[in-house]
């Protein structure tokens, strides 16, 4: 296993980002106009530079989900990274399941069946062609291939990407509050087990680009796993820096256990992965030579998958991140019950 071993405590170095943790939902193919249950979930308050996140009481539904946002400083409703102490107790199940399995083979390559979940409009809007979704499923093997490295940074992680199936659903309501109505629209449109990846597109709100399930989250909620994308965030999808299909590239890393590269700032563990450099905070745009954590060898990860960087800087993923993500597949999606 190539993973980063604790050097010390951890703690989480924030840049501004409002978010407290948020949770999957997926929809119904074909369903009448309707009014779902409206979730009780409170949504979190602005926080200025020199606060530290808030999370209400009952606002974080599954601990330890993640998202991926326009700009780190752009508040988006109940979503954060997870905490130092979350991470640590996600990396702990994953050191505990992987003593069970010391005799089985972690060897990809592996093929992940695949279904999308369009939602829109009745007027049109997030309207996508299965064109796009065919290329988001090729921008998905391409990256996951390492095909948009430069040089000699290209890891093929082993994992491919085959589209199952396409569902449609038309419902305003659906599409305009996904997230105020994920948890009663989410089981009525998942397929499959744990090996299937679900992927629900609608709007997502403001500054939201997508948003993720862990693996270890699949055994006691497996209605809920599963990635959601802005349908502005599909490839040609119109939405300036992020419309390059990377969105999904970052989630599905979530979906296949990575965190950010900023996961915990220049503090110990990190991102639990020890060739990804220590990075203070998320990027934004297309920095070139960053150095958030100069105590630590190396620059910062901007172009890593895992990053908040534009569409466009985002070009590879690292051994170690793909060794981690095979690590979690044999440990939680090839079988739940750990």
């Amino acid at each position: 296993m190539i993973g980063r071993s604790p050097r010390g405590g951890s703690a989480a170095l924030w840049s501004g980002l409002t978010l407290c943790a948020f949770a999957l939902t997926g929809l119904v193919a074909s369903t009448p106009e309707q009014e779902p249950p409206r979730s009780s979930s409170t949504h979190t308050p602005v926080r200025t530079a020199d606060q530290e996140p808030y999370c209400p009481p009952g606002s974080v539904p599954h601990a330890g989900t993640d998202l991926r946002v326009t700009d780190p400083g752009v508040p988006a409703a109940e979503g954060m990274e997870p905490t130092p102490e979350e991470a640590a107790e996600h990396d702990e199940r994953l050191q505990g399941a992987l003593l069970h399995l010391r005799e089985e083979e972690i060897a990809p390559p592996w093929t992940i069946p695949v279904v999308f979940h369009v939602i829109s409009a009745r007027d049109g809007s997030g309207r996508v062609e299965d064109a796009r979704i065919h290329e988001q499923v090729d921008v998905l093997n391409r990256a996951y291939r390492g095909d948009f490295a430069q040089g000699s940074e290209g890891t093929d992680t082993g994992f491919r990407f085959e589209l199952d199936e396409i569902t449609h659903t038309v419902n305003d309501t659906w599409f305009h509050h996904f997230g105020d109505h994920r948890d009663t629209i989410r089981p009525r449109l998942r397929q499959g087990g744990p090996e299937t990846l679900n992927v629900y597109v609608a709007a997502l709100g403001p500054g939201l680009l997508g948003f993720s399930t862990f693996p270890q989250n699949y055994a006691h909620n497996p209605e809920q796993d599963g990635v959601a994308i802005s349908h502005e965030a599909l490839p040609g999808g119109g939405l300036e820096r992020f419309d390059e299909g990377h969105t999904g590239t970052h989630e599905i890393g979530h979906w296949l256990g990575l965190f950010h590269t900023f996961q915990n700032g220049c503090q110990s563990p990190g991102d639990y992965v020890d060739d990804t450099p220590y990075e203070r905070e998320s990027a934004s745009g297309c920095p070139v030579g960053r150095n958030t954590c100069p105590q630590h060898p190396g620059l910062d990860p901007v172009t890593n998958f895992m990053n908040y960087s534009d569409d466009a800087c985002m070009t590879h993923f690292t051994p170690g991140q793909a060794q981690r993500m095979a690590e979690h597949w044999v440990a939680f999606r090839d079988d739940p019950r750990v």
